[in-house]
């Protein structure tokens, strides 16, 4: 395309036969083309795709026109016919027979059930589409009519015809006609037919109005102003003639030459002063209305044009020709803008200056008037802002591009004329310091460095093919070529960095200068100010703009979308637009922008879909909290994104869905939320996914769950043998006997080892052969001669094989059913543990001993066998890790043999060399030196409570493999260094390491506390204490986690035996009135005594409550008070705290105790292990050397209350559990 003034703005461009209809669809971005070839084409322009084809007319379609608001639209061609379509349904709805030739064009009626058409047989003709009928035929031409088409607003049709007249018809007497209930009045008819508008048949439907008269040749199209009473033709003798209209007459107004063949078609520009007309010239022309002079022309160069149409709303034309049709604009609609702070500046269509406050929401009066810049009809292409100098710089695109350095003036008080400004040549114009401004003049390929006088300082040589310039940072320039980006700086005169990037249009800079991004036709590039790539995009619809979130996100709009992108590429849609729009600003929910009017508009939207996403990246995991909590952030499209990015952890946040929420709990190995999903949905599928994930997890007791759900019975009784639950396994096997199933029944009797059941079962089954045989071969005589009786033969009469010695069913090294087998834990995410350190009050058991207040005004009784309440704690997120070591005593070494290994020595004989750890002269199968290790290092005296364990470790430093009959199995030794190849450092695994029992144990102690299931927790702390005495840990850092958890587990054994004790002495009464003076006083005492061990804040929350409402139930109001007013503090049970502030009002009035008891709030002291009474400080003393546990010194040389292992007061060296590399 060549043109003789800036370059039409070409859209969408389709290859074809001749094109000879065009319409645009009034909403859609839609085109249909009816083609020289008989095929009608429907186009979405946007996107450059064909949408579907219509092929049922023979021969050329030359008409061709959409219904506004149904969907439908019709074409005429040169078979004769009018055929009315539906692009829903894609297919001919009926078709228009009438006319006697060629049909020329075809419109919709703007309001009314109306076609209009034009046709070689002279006539011109209505049809009503709904009722299928011809309603009115309009004579008189004596030609071919090339074109008809309705007033948009009027009861008017203009014709035009190659009897080179131009004809206006009123058919308001139609409209009445077929409007109104009865037709027009005789006097009207009469009226009408005395003012010589009635044709040659005496119709008065339709009349022609005014005949214009003034080409030479025949007239190929006629159009009406959309809103003036003007008229435009195009004739044969390539004239273009415009004309007015009154009431009562119609003339020639003036004519536009410039046509060299031909003029095809021609139309008003639908919102500006301005006519587009084609030709067989091969040109688009556009000409100026006021003046009717050519502004514009556009020139291919082989296709002639044909028809041209105009988009009903937007700034669209399209024109059809020899090879297809062209989509296009006339000028650029983006308006002229700069933004500086919280101000916009912006060029309006009347080429006025002015300004938007964003935070007032403000639109300034216009400050300058620009209309002497440039031509008329093409708008400013860009404003850059000084805010040191308040000018403007505003390049145009006229007579090869100029610039103008404008001065704003300080008040907005009118649209003034600059008075002072300094004009250039030059394509781009941008400011690049606060007294230095860059010109890019494409022509010669030259940068100007001009200062604020418009004096050149500095000429830059820009690389070959660079089409613009931008602002680079502060002294830099960006300088765009076809296909690539180069950062020059300005002061050094060398390129900083280049970029392949291809057809860069518009460069955006992030709010702090650090990022930037490329915006090209279909493509984004994030870079940094360096201009590395940080990322990019690729879209199918045209980027059109581009701004920058505070947060660093980049929101940029297409023709019909605002959408979002990160920096790591991820991106989205932030919401859809019903007009293009152009983004200037971002703030909070608000999109600033300028729309293709000009006029500044501020968009809601909803930016939470991208600020998650951008803390999901940053791992702001409050932020991501509270966004969840805080809105509807819900769809699939979400929960794929946190799927797809290793988040189903947060995922599992959004759904509500069953099935979807048994996904991702699967996914992110959540067991809990797994079960608790597959209960609501009971599907066998589920259960057996779940039954897999379980097994992989180790966890023995949701398979169980499974597996009784799936009715599996055989593996049901497997799993029990495996983990050696033998009451189930009896409860199987009576199971099978009941359901009748022999084979399940024979398995259960093989693991229990049950022989009698065996032979029960093949009697029962008339197997007698296998009952003698099994009877024989397990010593059962008596047995056996009963089966012979029954079978009525005798011993002599059996041959029999040589029977071996029957095998006993094999026992699990540990009876592991009452927990599950021990796995590496799976660590909380950090959201995880974010999200419950946010977690809630929540509705608290009754059960005994943790009772709520009824009446506290009225001393009221709290219910006994009450429910403890409790919220969800959040569990600790590790333990001191001090630096402090355990000093190593070379004594601690016990010289089993020499301590070189001789020749013959076993590897678990190596173990008990190699270390000074008690677990692995154990697992060596040395209890003795492994006792003696104990005792000196902690004091053991009672091994009773270690036995387990030791067995444990012993059975789990060694596997066996079957070996030939009758030789021994191979024994295999477990290391748990396993890369070391030095045998004087080999080690054995201990089982249940300190990881394994932080996860495990010490949580379900916890848990006991929190279910006030205090005698399991004294038991799981105590055993707790046990493993860790015969244990072993990889660094010194885990010896001090591991202090940490015996010191925890003492604490929380000695706090539960302390209220255990004091409820086996008050039973479930709460009252105690009825008891003797000293009990009452040791009762209150040890509720007293609960409330001291060092527990989680959630636990000493529990204590603190039940000793607070037993004081106050018995008048201990100086107590009641004291731990109301502690619980006040630490507690972290907003329901408590509440009752503990009633209470306090209370206990207030009176702060006496109605009995003494041996308890200072003030005062520090301990709790002795042994007889629960205060130990204060500077008094007598003794400990345990293991678990630090405190004991009146009358205790001394007795066995630990706690551990029950270690002597008290006993000289220990101390555990243990560490061996350095190396060291020995």
């Amino acid at each position: 395309m060549q043109s003789t003034s800036p370059s039409m703005l070409t859209k969408f461009e389709s290859k074809s036969s001749r094109a000879k209809g065009i319409a645009f669809h009034p909403k859609r971005p839609w085109i249909l083309v009816s083609l020289h070839s008989s095929t009608i084409q429907l186009w979405d322009y946007r996107m450059g795709t064909l949408i579907d084809r219509f092929e049922e007319h023979d021969g050329p379609v030359r008409g061709i026109d959409f219904h506004n608001t149904q969907p439908l639209f019709v074409s005429g061609g040169d078979d004769y016919k009018i055929k009315v379509w539906s692009y829903q349904s894609r297919r001919c709805l009926f078709t228009l027979n009438g006319h006697l030739d060629y049909v020329r064009t075809v419109f919709f009626h703007h309001e009314l059930p109306w076609i209009l058409s034009s046709s070689d047989d002279q006539t011109i003709r209505i049809w009503n589409w709904q009722n299928r009928s011809l309603i009115c035929t309009m004579t008189g031409h004596n030609h071919y009519t090339m074109c008809a088409q309705f007033h948009p607003k009027e009861d008017l049709i203009v014709s035009a015809s190659l009897d080179q007249s131009v004809r206006v018809w009123d058919i308001s007497g139609l409209r009445k006609k077929h409007s109104a209930p009865s037709s027009m009045t005789f006097e009207d008819q009469m009226s009408r037919s005395q003012s010589n508008q009635a044709d040659m048949f005496g119709n008065t439907d339709a009349v022609v109005k005014f005949v214009l008269e003034g080409h030479d040749r025949g007239v190929n199209w006629v159009a009406f102003h959309p809103t003036l009473p003007l008229i435009v033709s195009a004739g044969d003798d390539r004239l273009i003639k415009l004309w007015r209209m009154s009431e009562t007459k119609a003339w020639e107004v003036d004519t536009c030459r410039g046509h060299f063949q031909n003029a095809s078609a021609c139309l008003f520009h639908p919102h500006q002063d301005l006519i587009l007309s084609v030709g067989e010239d091969k040109t688009v022309r556009v000409w100026d209305l006021n003046r009717r002079t050519s502004v514009q022309s556009f020139k291919r160069e082989n296709d002639r044009f044909w028809v041209i149409a105009a988009h009903p709303e937007i700034n669209l034309f399209a024109a059809g020709h020899d090879n297809g049709v062209m989509v296009f604009k006339l000028e650029r609609e983006r308006p002229a803008s700069a933004v500086h702070q919280n101000q916009l500046f912006f060029i309006t269509k009347e080429k006025h200056v002015r300004s938007y406050d964003f935070t007032k929401n403000v639109e300034s009066p216009s400050m300058l008037s620009l209309k002497k810049l440039g031509s008329p009809w093409v708008p400013p292409r860009s404003l850059s802002y000084n805010p040191a100098e308040r000018s403007i710089l505003v390049t145009s695109p006229t007579d090869g591009g100029t610039y103008e350095l404008i001065s704003l003036p300080r008040d907005a008080t009118g649209a003034v004329e600059p008075t002072d400004t300094k004009r250039g040549t030059g394509t781009s114009a941008v400011f690049v310091a606060r007294n230095r401004f860059a010109v890019f003049n494409q022509s010669n390929q030259q940068v100007d460095i001009r200062d604020l006088t418009n004096s050149t300082t500095k000429t830059i040589k820009p690389p070959t093919g660079t089409v613009d310039i931008c602002f680079g940072g502060t002294g830099c320039l960006l300088m765009i070529t076809g296909a690539a980006v180069i950062l020059y700086d300005i002061q050094q005169k060398k390129h900083l960095a280049e970029l392949s990037v291809n057809g860069v249009k518009y460069v955006v800079w992030s709010n702090d200068g650090l990022h930037a991004a490329l915006l090209s036709k279909h493509n984004v590039t994030i870079v940094n100010k360096s201009l590395e790539q940080v990322g990019t995009l690729h879209e199918t619809i045209r980027i059109k703009s581009a701004t920058w979130d505070d947060a660093g996100v980049l929101l940029y709009s297409t023709l019909n979308h605002i959408k979002y992108t990160l920096m790591n590429g991820d991106n989205g849609i932030v919401r859809t637009l019903e007009q293009t729009v152009y983004l200037v600003r971002v703030r909070g929910r608000t999109v600033y922008c300028l729309d293709r009017s000009a006029k500044p508009k501020a968009l809601t939207i909803d930016p939470t879909e991208y600020r998650f996403k951008l803390a999901l990246v940053r791992r702001n995991y409050d932020e991501m909290l509270n966004i969840i909590k805080n809105s509807s952030l819900v769809g699939q499209s979400i929960i794929a994104y946190l799927q797809k990015k290793g988040y189903p952890e947060i995922a599992l946040q959004f759904v509500q869905d069953p099935q979807t929420r048994f996904e991702l709990a699967i996914e992110c190995g959540n067991l809990d939320v797994a079960v608790e999903m597959a209960k609501q949905i009971d599907r066998p599928k589920l259960w057996a996914r779940l039954t897999s994930e379980a097994l992989a997890h180790g966890n023995h007791q949701i398979v169980e769950m499974t597996y009784q759900k799936l009715r599996n019975f055989d593996k049901l009784s497997f799993l029990y043998l495996a983990t050696g639950d033998q009451e189930k396994l009896n409860r199987m096997a009576k199971i099978a006997e009941h359901r009748g199933d022999m084979t399940s029944r024979f398995h259960n009797a093989l693991y229990l080892g049950d022989a009698q059941n065996q032979i029960e079962m093949f009697k029962e089954i008339s197997l007698d052969p296998l009952a003698y045989l099994t009877a024989k071969s397990h010593g059962m005589d008596e047995e056996c001669q009963a089966i012979l009786e029954a079978a009525g033969i005798t011993e002599d009469q059996i041959s029999l094989p040589e029977l071996g010695k029957p095998q006993s069913p094999p026992k699990p090294v540990v009876p592991v059913f009452k927990f599950n087998w021990p796995v590496k834990p799976i660590s909380s995410s950090n959201f995880e543990k974010a999200l419950l350190e946010q977690g809630g009050d929540e509705e608290i058991a009754k059960t005994n001993g943790f009772a709520d207040e009824e009446d506290l005004l009225q001393e009221s009784t709290t219910q006994a066998n009450g429910a403890m309440e409790e919220e969800e704690e959040e569990e600790a997120d590790g333990w001191d890790m001090g630096e402090d070591a355990i000093a190593e005593e070379e004594n601690d070494f016990v010289n089993v043999d020499s301590a070189e290994a001789g020749a013959g020595s076993s590897e678990a004989e190596l173990w008990s060399r190699n270390s000074p750890i008690a677990a692995d002269h154990v697992a060596g199968g040395s209890y003795e030196t492994a006792m003696q290790l104990l005792n000196r290092q902690v004091g053991a005296v009672n091994f009773k409570p270690l036995e387990d364990r030791f067995e444990e470790i012993y059975m789990a430093a060694r596997t066996y493999l079957p070996a030939n009959p009758g030789l021994p199995p191979l024994t295999n030794y477990v290391r748990r260094n396993v890369d070391e190849t030095d045998l004087r450092r080999v080690l054995p695994l201990i089982p249940r390491d300190l990881e394994s029992i932080t996860s495990n144990e010490l949580g379900a102690g916890k848990n006991a506390m929190k279910a006030n299931k205090l005698e399991d927790g004294v038991q799981v702390f105590k055993n707790i204490l046990h493993l860790l005495m015969v244990n072993a840990v990889k660094s010194q850092t885990e010896v001090v986690e591991a202090q940490n958890v015996i010191k925890t587990s003492a604490t929380y054994a000695l706090a539960m035996s302390i209220e255990l004790e004091r409820r086996k002495l008050t039973g479930s009464t709460q009252d105690l009135s009825s008891f003797d003076e000293a009990t009452r006083k040791h009762i209150l005492e040890l509720s007293a005594y609960f409330t001291i061990p060092e527990m989680d804040p959630a636990h000493v929350t529990l204590a603190l409550y039940t000793a607070m409402n037993l004081a106050n139930k018995n008048k201990q109001y100086s107590s009641a008070l004291s731990f109301a007013n502690r619980l006040i503090e630490v507690g972290t049970n907003s329901k408590f705290k509440e009752t503990a502030r009633k209470i306090k009002q209370v206990c207030e009035r009176n702060p006496s105790d109605a009995t003494e008891i041996d308890y200072d709030q003030f005062a520090e002291f301990d709790i002795c292990a042994a007889s629960y009474t205060p130990i204060y400080s500077g008094s007598p003393s003794t400990s345990c050397p293991f678990d630090g546990s405190k004991y009146h010194s009358k205790y001394k040389k007795t066995v630990c209350k706690i551990c029950g292992v270690s002597e008290i007061g006993a000289p220990a060296s101390g555990l243990r559990l560490f061996v350095p590399p190396g060291a020995k």
